[in-house]
């Protein structure tokens, strides 16, 4: 749902961009090029390799002032010089234009002959995957039927921003990107679950959009065949005729240094409401290839198209589908119901009080940190806290009571139970209520919520939980947002944390040195100890960051931290360049963020294969590059800091500042001996 709503206003916004737009700012220029300047042989020639005629160049003459605008056999281009390598003999168009300040303007279409078939050229291994190879014929399916099964992907159209390209990676290792999914058995493994490539750096977004829970993408259907070959030529036939799109016989060509692919009298199949846009689409680029599945996106619509090979859909076998659930921490039901007593409040997070997850509790929108992040179409903001303060839900795991707060203030009890997978179930008691405007906190049809998430402090203590209510269709929770009200003893904030560190001197790991995680609050991802290859005597697996020189460095560096009146202070001792280093500041902590304001830069390990690493968080997201991220990685928390040491996270790739995605750089500290 929340997916949905993202598009409409993704598609909204740029609606209202081009309608507020004066006329004036979309004046030209005057054409100063005409149609009839751009003949063959004076604005552009058409060469044959003089070793090999079916190599083609085409090739402008007017200039680097006008960029070219080329439509030829293997789709459009706007390189100076094109380079065709044309497989098949045969008669092919050619038209030529060129952008003026006036707009673009095209010359005549021409012609040019290819006498003899090049087999050579159909040897690259795309021409085998989709039409079986040299004298042979391929047919494949677009990913759903008529009872609506989708068979390899989760529908038969996905929706992508049109700059998403060819994914060399996962073509290489017949892998697919689409949700972490091993071609070879079709089993999750979350580590391949990466985006595709970008033709450029601009905010991109895409949507693995399930049929099951999106059905109004097209009616369930048997859409028909395409069958691709390679006899005499690259023909298509496509036969939707069953399907009321008609029986077309065509040619196709592949471009397999671009991945990209033309087609001529013939479309790949479709569902009718797009039909106009299918035939009107300017270029088609594979996203995805092996001899299973197939993705080709229509550009400039960015719906992509999921299709099956003919040998997989007779050959699949429907299998038990394992859904991934919730995980929560060891202790999780202690953790929760014994704080000082048995009895815990729960109130409503002011700040994030709802959100949607998928199925293993990960939350959908992780960028909703604070009510001023929330997307204006969820009704939520900072104003609306107070409407919900009167809430609050009691639960006593001694007696298993349950006392509800409605946000008019009357109470109501009831009873609760609380079983092994999370699942509460309420008896006598309800809560319900709207959050805003457009967003209700309510429990199941059968009065139930099940926890997705358990957050901790620093320090390992309870800071609140996420309970939920799945989706009825589609694979996701509606959840909400409870914090826990543990009285009002006035309690030292820092008291862990002085606990942890003062009086004690921490090194770099030199047996795991570094890691990297995504953005905060969620931290998600990384290595871990043992497979991370950053650190020990391996100096060759990860040399670009770990390397013999970045271990001196390391082991000569110490943070010690001290008391000073009341305020923690940290010392660094180090080599810098060969010489004795030493460094002091206080550190101010904000617990609730979990954030160590360091004043002074870290370790740096200038000179070295970690010179790049940093020693500020310079790319920082909360105005300060002395701000850390304490980050509770590899289990490790204030609690266990003797054991596992700590890890401190500055941002090292920040989008908001051009970097391509959003990352945050680990540094491991261990206990001295």
């Amino acid at each position: 749902m929340n997916n949905i709503l993202k598009l409409f206003s993704l598609l909204a916004i740029v609606a209202m961009m081009f309608t507020s737009c004066s006329p004036e700012d979309f004046s030209l220029g005057a054409k100063d090029v005409k149609t009839g300047d751009l003949v063959e042989g004076i604005a552009y020639k058409i060469e044959h390799d003089a070793t090999n005629p079916n190599i083609v160049y085409l090739t402008s003459l007017m200039g680097n002032k006008y960029t070219p605008l080329w439509s030829h056999p293997q789709g459009r281009s706007q390189e100076q010089k094109v380079t065709l390598k044309m497989p098949f003999a045969g008669t092919y168009e050619v038209q030529f234009g060129v952008e003026t300040a006036g707009g673009p303007v095209y010359g005549e279409k021409t012609t040019f002959t290819v006498d003899n078939m090049y087999a050579e050229f159909v040897s690259d291994e795309m021409w085998t995957l989709i039409s079986g190879g040299a004298g042979q014929e391929k047919t494949w399916y677009l990913d759903l039927d008529a009872v609506g099964t989708s068979r390899f992907f989760k529908a038969p159209i996905y929706f992508f921003t049109k700059t998403y390209t060819w994914d060399n990676l996962h073509y290489a290792t017949g892998e697919s990107y689409i949700d972490g999914y091993t071609n070879e058995n079709f089993v999750w493994d979350p580590t391949k679950a990466i985006t595709p490539n970008l033709t450029d750096g601009a905010a991109t977004w895409y949507w693995e959009a399930d049929y099951a829970g999106n059905s109004w993408m097209c009616d369930k259907a048997d859409f028909g065949t395409m069958t691709f070959n390679l006899k005499g030529g690259a023909n298509l036939i496509a036969d939707q005729d069953a399907y009321g799109l008609g029986k077309s016989t065509g040619t196709y060509m592949l471009n397999t240094e671009k991945h990209s692919i033309t087609f001529s009298g013939a479309y790949p199949l479709h569902d009718t409401s797009r039909d106009a846009d299918m035939k009107s689409a300017t270029e088609f680029r594979i996203l995805y290839l092996t001899k299973d599945a197939m993705q080709i996106i229509v550009d400039p619509t960015g719906v992509v198209y999921n299709y099956i090979s003919k040998d997989y859909k007779d050959n699949w076998v429907p299998g038990e589908v394992v859904e991934p659930e919730p995980t929560l921490p060891d202790g999780w039901q202690t953790d929760i119901s014994q704080t000082v007593t048995r009895s815990v409040k729960w109130v409503l997070s002011p700040e994030t009080p709802f959100n949607w997850a998928n199925l293993d509790g990960s939350l959908m929108n992780a960028g909703w940190t604070s009510a001023d992040k929330y997307d204006s179409w969820t009704g939520f903001n900072a104003s609306v806290a107070s409407s919900y303060e009167n809430f609050s839900l009691t639960l006593d795991s001694e007696d298993k009571s349950a006392t509800y707060v409605g946000i008019d203030g009357a109470t109501t009890e009831g009873t609760y139970t609380l079983d092994d997978k999370g699942y509460y179930t309420f008896t006598g008691i309800s809560p319900n209520f709207v959050i805003g405007t457009s967003v209700t906190l309510k429990t199941s049809d059968t009065n139930q919520w099940r926890i997705t998430k358990i957050e901790k402090d620093a320090s390992g203590s309870i800071a609140g939980m996420w309970v939920g209510v799945r989706d009825a269709v589609k694979p996701e929770y509606m959840v909400y947002h409870l914090i826990p009200q543990l009285g009002t003893v006035t309690v030292d904030p820092l008291k862990a944390w002085k606990k942890a560190f003062v009086g004690k001197i921490f090194k770099p790991d030199v047996d795991c040195f570094v890691d990297w995680v995504g953005f905060p609050p969620e931290f998600s991802g990384g290595w871990t100890v043992a497979d991370a290859n950053f650190g020990g005597d391996n100096y060759t697996a990860n040399s670009w960051v770990w390397a013999q020189d970045v271990r001196t460095v390391a082991e000569s560096a110490s943070l010690a931290f001290t008391l000073d009146g009341s305020d923690i202070k940290l010392t660094l001792t180090q080599k810098l360049s060969g010489a004795d280093y030493t460094a002091a500041g206080k550190i101010a902590i904000d617990p609730d963020a979990a954030i160590i304001n360091i004043g002074i830069p870290l370790v740096d390990y200038a000179g070295t294969a970690a010179s790049w690493v940093g020693t500020t968080n310079d790319k920082s997201i909360t105005g300060s590059v002395y701000d850390w991220y304490f980050v509770s990685h590899d289990g490790s928390t204030l609690a266990n800091i003797d054991e596992k040491g700590f890890w401190l996270g500055r941002i090292s790739a920040n989008s908001s500042v051009g970097d391509e995605k959003d990352e945050v750089l680990l540094f491991h500290y261990v206990l001295a001996k």
